[in-house]
């Protein structure tokens, strides 16, 4: 693919995050608040994996992954705080 789509895709992607945050500021319950930042860790992972492609520097893609994992942790955290009002 040309890079030149990667780049409108990122830039996509980057607007469609402001409408998750925009979901995070005012969504009614802390669920929604929730989703919405799990998919704004999510478009962030796949930002910074197209920003690799994009810049030929393939090392991202492992940050890329050690974000997702940390995002994932930390929804689970949140959900079971939210839910159980302790974390152990």
């Amino acid at each position: 693919m040309s890079i030149n789509v990667f780049i409108g895709i990122s830039i996509f992607l980057g607007l469609l995050t402001f409408v998750c945050l925009y979901r995070a500021y005012a969504g009614p319950t802390a669920a929604d608040r929730v989703v919405s930042i799990n998919v704004i860790t999510t478009k962030a992972t796949v930002l910074i994996a197209l920003i690799s492609v994009i810049t030929d520097q393939y090392m991202f893609i492992d940050v890329a992954l050690i974000y997702a994992m940390m995002g994932f942790i930390a929804t689970i955290a949140v959900s079971k705080y939210i839910e159980k009002g302790k974390l152990y």
